[in-house]
């Protein structure tokens, strides 16, 4: 009869059952051990995924706000827009304190002695002043001739007018066929001129500044209106 042979030792089990009591649960511990590992990884990503989320929500909602703003502040601070006007009719006969006058308009070379301080017609250089904004006093021979095209020349002691005053003044200019400049030996502070017609007045916040504007500006009462303020001379000084 051949004998049974014994089995391996690593197949034994221990018949004791305080053992295999002990094996079970050592067993059950490690797969607890295994589940509550998993359960704090996935609690680790969830987390994860939630800090993300506010992250991401935190920079939509800030770019988001900046948008706003933005668009808030582009309306806010946009400058004012320039007035529109319509073409006068050159009649300021109802307009308190306009000078008008009788000038000629030849083309001529050389300097020329105006009636007007500052002048408000007369014979001038063939070349005119381009239109716009100047620092700086411009030539009066070529500025008539803008005034003959049915420009306004806005002209303003610099010593009298702030920094304040003159930007009120520019809110207040049509976006072309306006001179401003600068003038020496006024004695305004303001002194408005178009073709034959001249305003005097001592601040830019005067309701018959933009009456003045309304009735002279592109006149079509002047020699040549409705030629151009543009492609000619910029004097020394525009803007």
């Amino acid at each position: 009869m051949t004998p049974t042979p014994p089995r391996p030792a690593s197949k034994q089990t221990s018949g004791n059952p305080a053992t295999q009591a002990q094996i079970a649960s050592t067993v059950k511990q490690q797969r607890e051990q295994k589940r509550q590992e998993k359960l704090a990884e996935y609690q680790r990503q969830l987390a994860k995924r939630r800090r993300s989320k506010l992250v991401w929500w935190s920079v939509g909602s800030l770019v988001a706000i900046g948008v706003i703003a933005a668009i808030i502040a582009s309306i806010v601070f946009a400058p004012t827009p320039p007035p529109t006007l319509s073409p006068g009719d050159g009649d300021g006969s109802s307009i308190e304190g306009v000078e008008t006058f009788q000038n000629t308009a030849n083309h001529v070379e050389g300097d020329v002695q105006y009636a007007q301080t500052p002048p408000a017609g007369g014979d001038h250089n063939a070349i005119w002043l381009n239109c716009g904004i100047y620092d700086q006093p411009v030539p009066n021979v070529n500025a008539v001739h803008s005034l003959e095209h049915g420009a306004v020349w806005i002209t303003y002691d610099a010593d009298a007018v702030g920094d304040e005053e003159l930007t009120a003044l520019r809110r207040q200019l049509p976006s072309s066929y306006v001179v401003l400049s600068p003038y020496e030996g006024l004695d305004s502070p303001i002194v408005l001129s178009a073709w034959n017609a001249q305003l005097k007045l001592d601040s830019a916040d005067d309701p018959r500044f933009s009456e003045f504007l309304t009735t002279y500006w592109r006149n079509q009462n002047a020699p040549e209106p409705n030629a151009a303020c543009s492609g000619a001379l910029d004097a020394p000084g525009k803007q």
